[in-house]
């Protein structure tokens, strides 16, 4: 990471499912359609860093400049980099060619963890803590908390599918942040949306 004196983070991928469910004690999340970034930030200096390393601190601008006037010296933010329609439903393809240096203005960076914060390194803690950081540091117009769903799994499932969402994202609160693949999050894919859609190239998905 060039100056950033930060851990490099290793992403924590949810696993796919077929069907909606309920766990008790559970959150849910709605699954936004767009690029996976880790912001990294150690002072002044910012760099948004797809999930396999793509360096896109140039495609968003704005967004690094978000990032550089939150209060907190160091961060790493992971979240989803999203543009959303007239309808408030994210599209990846409104972020255009993952190949491209085109800019994007209207960017938003969707917040759901916050893996190091002021010196502190919060992987270890679990996920209701840290989402208790990630509120305590994140704001803005375009920097924001991933939003939650209702608490009843089958309940956040049909909002999902009221509004459109890409699909849904379960979570165990217990859950401590470890890089890889992981039953502690789960997936659901509305009806039509494809695993891995759109995610090719240096981009890849959540």
């Amino acid at each position: 990471m060039g100056s950033l004196a930060l851990p490099i983070v290793t992403a924590m991928a949810p696993t796919l499912v077929a069907q909606p469910f309920h766990h008790p004690g559970w959150v849910y999340e709605e699954q936004y359609d767009g690029w996976r970034v880790f912001a990294y930030k150690d002072n002044q200096s910012v760099r948004l860093v797809s999930r396999t390393g793509w360096d896109l601190s140039t495609r968003f601008p704005d967004l690094v400049s978000a990032v550089r006037t939150l209060p907190a010296r160091t961060l790493i933010l992971d979240g989803e980099v999203c543009i959303f329609d007239e309808r408030l439903v994210s599209r990846a393809e409104l972020l255009g060619d993952p190949l491209s240096d085109e800019v994007a203005p209207s960017a938003l960076f969707k917040v759901f963890d916050c893996l190091y914060a002021r010196q502190r390194d919060l992987r270890h803690l679990p996920l209701e803590s840290r989402r208790r950081w990630l509120e305590a540091e994140v704001q803005g117009e375009r920097i924001l908390p991933a939003r939650r769903l209702p608490d009843d799994g089958l309940e956040a499932w049909q909002e999902v599918l009221a509004r459109g969402y890409q699909g849904l994202l379960a979570k165990d609160p217990q859950s401590s942040y470890v890089g890889g693949r992981s039953i502690k999050w789960l997936k659901v894919k509305a009806p039509g949306r494809r695993e891995g859609e759109r995610g090719g190239g240096p981009i890849l998905k959540t």
